[in-house]
């Protein structure tokens, strides 16, 4: 949680230098160091105990002494400075889609814009369009991305439920009679986003874990306390419920509180129809008010007739008819991912050596890795010019002839320019294993114009996979306009590979979307979009995704072993 915290404070202090017109260096400086606390195994905090905050790659002395500070005080000084210096509105206004730095500054200094409600008064005044840059379009698209702010959903993103959790259920964990533990609702089916978070547990001494549970170092406010159930709200304004339940109707009360509502009601209809009446205490014999208890959940699916159905597919998408028929898919698993196809090192903005990535992948049994570092228009990423990438090409062959069972694949993330040309040309591209070609600039095209340079990036022969197809941050930043159909149309004409992009900032393309471009049969590859060694391991979050959107693992070309692999990219 620190380690976050942290990160969270010097992404801030990085925006807040960007608003005053910073020096540029200083800014990266930031959030290069910001990344790698982020991405840190470790514990921040025993770090710092052992003296080796300037040994995180990004983090100098001048960093170092505010993480110190932070950690010995619980706030940094310069960092409140910032934010006393910055009116309180800026802030938020960096929360909507297509206000970074540059823009607010540019609002706030011309115009005076200091809150939303002030933006949005200039934007309907036709003020916005007169400035530098601007223009009637950009305006309008402030309003939409401000009535979209404010329509924005309560619930959280998955990657912050899920430190929460493993926190608590790692508390819990320790507390003497606690048998068994399981958090349910959508976090177990892997939504992108969680609202409330239900713990369902057994115990042998249910008071003493509700004791513990609310007196959590996290725990903010108590909302309610019993002797079997309590709620909570945690850092994050996060609601969680803990309820002990009776070991016998453990199977039936997980998957009640698992869900979704509308696979519940589809449930019990089922059950009816078998002449049983389903609560979340027990299956009831309607004829005879026998009631049959389940302490597994594989149970009251089998005594229903049905395979075990994974929580991921319960949202009523066709997912008992399937265990009707006989025809659930086999969902890919992590343990079946054989490499990721898209990975930043320290070329550009990443923070690992090609021997520290492969030494990760290796860690985690992977027998390749793309190495995709940004083109050249990808400025403030560090891209790559097409001299740095060849030598870079260079460094990876020579790399490889050190390898036995692995190999390094030289690649690139190279940008699909506004007018649709790539940013390297054709015969650059051809001496890379792998080409990965994404949207990162012009955002607010509009959708025949973003289509058309999808499309365009789809037909080029060098261009492997399409990554983060739509351009959206959860709860940051809205997709942009896009066909997906057509893209996907286009892309299974052509062999193409569609990314689901890994990082759980992103989760793009979503489960939707997944699932379509399975039944389209366009190949898709899971990957990571790592900046960093140890968020390879991101990949689980990828991996619920393509769960969510019925993917099996002969449907992922990165389960294919290396020698199935190469054929494919070589198409």
């Amino acid at each position: 949680m620190k380690n976050r915290e942290i990160a969270k404070i010097l992404y801030d202090m990085a925006e807040l230098l960007e608003l005053k017109g910073e020096n540029r260096f200083k800014i990266i400086a930031y959030s290069k160091a910001a990344r790698a606390i982020e991405s840190l195994k470790e514990d921040i905090e025993d770090v710092w105990r052992q003296g080796e905050l300037k040994a995180i790659p990004g983090v100098g002395k001048a960093i170092a002494d505010k993480v110190r500070e932070y950690l010995e005080t619980g706030q940094i000084q310069s960092y409140q400075i910032l934010v006393a210096e910055t009116p309180p509105g800026l802030t938020e206004l960096l929360q909507v889609q297509g206000m970074g730095p540059k823009t607010v500054a540019l609002l706030h200094d011309k115009l005076g814009v200091t809150n939303i409600d002030q933006l949005e008064q200039a934007a309907l005044q036709h003020r916005i369009r007169r400035l530098p840059r601007m223009g009637a379009t950009r305006e309008a698209n402030i309003l939409k991305s401000i009535d979209r702010y404010r329509r924005r959903s309560t619930r959280i993103p998955l990657y912050v439920a899920k430190p929460i959790v493993d926190q608590i259920l790692d508390y819990l964990g320790q507390i003497p009679g606690l048998e068994h533990i399981t958090v349910a609702g959508s976090f177990r089916r892997g939504r992108e986003t969680v609202g409330d978070i239900d713990i369902l547990a057994t115990s042998s001494s249910p008071e003493a874990v509700i004791g513990a549970f609310v007196q959590m170092p996290s725990v903010e406010e108590v909302l309610g306390q019993g002797p079997t159930k309590a709620s909570v709200i945690v850092k994050e304004t996060v609601q969680v419920d803990l309820r002990i339940v009776d070991h016998r109707s453990y199977g039936t009360v997980i998957q009640y509180f698992t869900g979704s509502k509308e696979h519940n009601v589809k449930l019990r209809g089922l059950a009816l129809q078998r002449g049983y009446s389903l609560s979340e205490y027990s299956l009831k014999r309607v004829a005879t008010g026998e009631e049959l208890y389940f302490d597994r959940e594989e149970d009251v699916y089998a005594r229903l007739g049905l395979p075990y159905i994974p929580p991921e597919l319960r949202e009523d998408r066709g997912e008992i008819e399937a265990a009707l028929a006989g025809k659930l898919p086999r969902l890919v698993e992590l343990q079946d991912i054989k490499g990721d196809l898209h990975v930043h090192s320290a070329w550009s903005d990443g923070l690992g050596s090609l021997e520290e990535l492969a030494s990760a992948a290796q860690g985690l049994g992977y027998q390749y890795l793309g190495l995709c570092d940004h083109s050249p228009s990808v400025g403030i990423a560090g891209g790559l010019s097409e001299e740095r990438l060849q030598e870079k090409i260079a460094a990876v062959e020579k790399f490889n002839q050190g390898q036995d069972g692995f190999r390094m694949l030289a690649g690139t993330e190279v940008d699909i320019k506004a007018d649709g040309s790539l940013d390297y040309p054709d015969r650059i591209l051809e001496s890379c294993d792998l080409v990965v070609a994404s949207i990162h600039m012009a955002q607010n095209q509009t959708e025949r114009e973003i289509n058309g340079r999808l499309i365009s990036a789809i037909e080029n022969e060098h261009v492997d996979i399409i990554a983060h197809p739509t351009g959206r941050l959860i709860g940051r930043r809205d997709p942009y306009d896009v066909d997906l159909q057509a893209v996907l149309e286009a892309a299974r004409g052509t062999g193409t590979i569609m990314e689901i992009n890994a990082h759980p900032n992103r989760l793009d393309l979503d489960d939707h979307w997944s699932r379509v471009a399975k039944d389209m049969g366009v190949p898709v590859a899971i990957n990571t979009d790592s900046h960093a060694p140890d968020q390879l391991r991101l990949m689980s979050y990828g991996i619920r995704v393509a769960r969510r959107g019925w993917l099996e693992a002969g449907e992922v070309v990165n389960t294919r072993p290396l020698t199935d692999l190469l054929p494919l990219l070589d198409r």
